[in-house]
């Protein structure tokens, strides 16, 4: 199956899907294997954090100027968060680059994590780990619900330099929010994005 996704992911062309340019982050999606069955690993991030607390991710975070690339920075922050050794990493393919409608672009990678036993989520940052099976994924649809997205300018906006002035007719856009429902958790946002393109990839 590990060979089976690698092959998938890695026949298709350099994929950019989405738009946005600036803050540039890492993350990775974790594989396990149980009993000869593959799970998908999720963090639940601590209470205690600034932003999104207690909303279900994947490990990875802000790629730093010392990182030697954007894989060695998805390594990094989960090594960082569940405790492990590089050695415990090993990963399968890059799946792009994920660009949300504001100012980042996540650079995703799927990785297979060796000796899960070892997995000691950094408390600072995780309040705790789950696993669901990937065959629940192949399986179920996510629910699709729809976000609008609009264009508002400034107050001082240069509105006479432009045609129609503030009767200018700006774009908007609709874009889908997916949803999983697994044992109680939510999986949503940006993670349920990026495992959205990973299983669509693999199915």
């Amino acid at each position: 199956m590990m060979e089976q996704i690698q092959s998938r992911i890695s026949q298709r062309s350099f994929n950019l899907f989405g738009f946005a340019p600036l803050m540039r982050a890492a993350v990775m999606i974790p594989l396990v294997e149980k009993e000869g069955k593959l799970y998908v690993l999720f963090e639940v991030r601590a209470q205690t954090l600034k932003r999104q607390p207690g909303e279900i991710c994947f490990p990875g975070g802000k790629i730093d100027e010392t990182d030697e690339s954007e894989q060695a920075a998805a390594i990094r922050e989960t090594c960082e968060e569940l405790g492990l050794e590089e050695k415990n990493i090993q990963i399968i393919e890059s799946l792009g680059i994920l660009i949300p409608p504001y100012s980042s672009s996540i650079y995703s990678f799927v990785g297979k994590i060796h000796d899960y036993e070892k997995i000691t989520p950094n408390q600072d940052e995780v309040d705790e780990v789950f696993y669901v099976p990937l065959d629940f994924f192949l399986k179920k649809e996510p629910d699709v619900h729809y976000i609008h997205l609009a264009v508002k300018p400034e107050e001082n906006f240069p509105f006479e330099l432009i045609p129609q002035g503030k009767e200018y007719k700006w774009r908007s856009t609709r874009l889908p929010e997916f949803f999983y429902q697994y044992d109680g958790k939510i999986i949503w946002g940006l993670t349920a994005r990026i495992l959205y393109e990973f299983i669509s990839l693999v199915k």
